[in-house]
């Protein structure tokens, strides 16, 4: 798993993907393959997830007291990323990162500098959570993953091997520098999963210094056209598996 945190990836990505999500759910693939735009795709999507996991809040399970019974969904997830990428919603994909690609975050609440820290405990514990892990949430993730990918490849990014993104931020806390290149250029170490903007404007929002980087699309989750209706689609905001990358530093 180390090639998958070294630039070496980063500057010539290969393909990624998660084993036998694709063969196990062929109908999805079939109805993506009709699809004629993003939009039609995005759709076909959802229906599946919902119509697998139940999770439309008309298919919200009933319990013997009338109330509904919580179904941890991808998109609660990425609501709560929306809010704080340092929640446990954060942390249960953090954790999807780490069990998937075996890139282990560096930052969630404080750095995470060793196992066994204070940080690394609290992490272990939001990311085993049982509120989210109760309607196969890993699973899920595993198909949001694919079908971006699919997405990328047919509409979004086809013929690209990466897409150039920014982030804006006031301090290194989250995010190591592994080498400093020149006054503007280092290799950092990015958290294991981590939040840019497709747009430039926005990422001046969130910080002093923003940080630009060619993301080799491979290590793209999830992306703020990605669907129809979803929390992170004003801040134009992709979400990015991390590893050490390549970036550009302008200050302000």
């Amino acid at each position: 798993m180390g090639f998958l945190t070294d630039v070496g990836f980063n500057d010539q990505p290969v393909p990624l993907h998660i084993a036998g999500v694709r063969e196990m759910n062929p109908s999805l693939f079939e109805m993506l393959g009709q699809a004629a735009d993003l939009a039609d795709a995005g759709e076909a999507f959802s229906c599946y997830m919902a119509a697998l996991f139940g999770i439309d809040a008309e298919q919200r399970v009933r319990r013997a007291d009338g109330r509904s019974r919580f179904r941890s969904s991808f998109l609660d997830l990425i609501k709560g990323w929306g809010f704080d990428s340092n929640g446990p919603e954060g942390a249960v994909l953090k954790g999807w990162v780490e069990s998937r690609f075996g890139i282990f975050p560096t930052f969630h609440k404080d750095a995470i500098r060793r196992i066994a820290s204070p940080a690394w405990t609290t992490y272990v514990e939001e990311k085993m959570s049982s509120r989210f892990h109760n309607n196969a949430i890993y699973v899920q993730l595993d198909l949001l993953f694919e079908f971006c990918q699919w997405a990328l490849a047919h509409f979004s990014a086809a013929g690209s091997t990466h897409v150039t993104l920014y982030r804006g931020v006031n301090a290194f806390d989250e995010h190591q520098i592994v080498q400093r290149i020149d006054k503007r250029h280092v290799v950092m170490r990015l958290n294991n999963l981590t939040s840019f903007s497709s747009d430039r404007s926005v990422a001046d929002c969130f910080g002093d210094t923003i940080l630009t980087v060619r993301v080799p699309v491979p290590k793209i989750l999830f992306f703020n056209r990605l669907l129809a209706a979803h929390p992170l689609k004003g801040e134009s905001e992709y979400l990015v598996i991390g590893g050490a990358y390549r970036v550009t530093a302008s200050y302000f």
